[in-house]
């Protein structure tokens, strides 16, 4: 299990190991190393999803570590509360970003119409939490869209055993 503690509240967050093992050992790793520390969600759509992961306030990309390979032909469904790597429209292109799924949003799955997104985890505790940044105002900030006009931070994210 992982926390996020961010500036409105925490979230845990359960990662699927079975059946995402590259992505949930990925996520995991980020963890480990502080990477998501003082980054912010930078996307908030309501009624889609809330992304994060790799920005810091500013808007500046942090570092990441080489892509991984999409696994969004795992069965798990891009469902409220599921966490799913976001990537570019290369499908192996997905680094340390990642989105929470404010509902079911089954065109993101992996179908006839496209790669789909990887789901690797959900949210366990702190649903409120999530529903509350996606109420947020956003705007635009430089190049970005659906930036919340008042930053909403990671303070820390942390793993709670060794058995997450």
């Amino acid at each position: 299990m992982i926390r996020f503690e961010t500036s409105l509240g925490d979230i845990t967050i359960e990662l699927f190991d079975d059946d995402a093992p590259i992505s949930a050992k990925n996520f995991r790793d980020y963890v480990a190393e502080g990477h998501f520390d003082g980054t912010v969600f930078h996307r908030v759509i309501p009624g889609f999803v809330i992304q994060g992961g790799g920005l810091t306030e500013d808007m500046n990309a942090k570092p990441t570590r080489a892509a991984i390979r999409n696994e969004a032909d795992n069965g798990l469904k891009n469902r409220r509360g599921m966490l799913s790597m976001a990537r570019t429209n290369d499908p192996d292109s997905a680094t340390s970003q990642f989105f929470i799924n404010l509902v079911d949003n089954a065109f993101l799955d992996r179908g006839p119409s496209g790669a789909g997104y990887a789901v690797f985890g959900c949210v366990t505790e702190g649903m409120d939490v999530v529903d509350k940044i996606a109420q947020v105002k956003t705007g635009n900030k430089g190049m970005h869209q659906d930036v919340p006009l008042e930053s909403i931070k990671v303070k820390a994210a942390k793993l709670l055993n060794e058995d997450s």
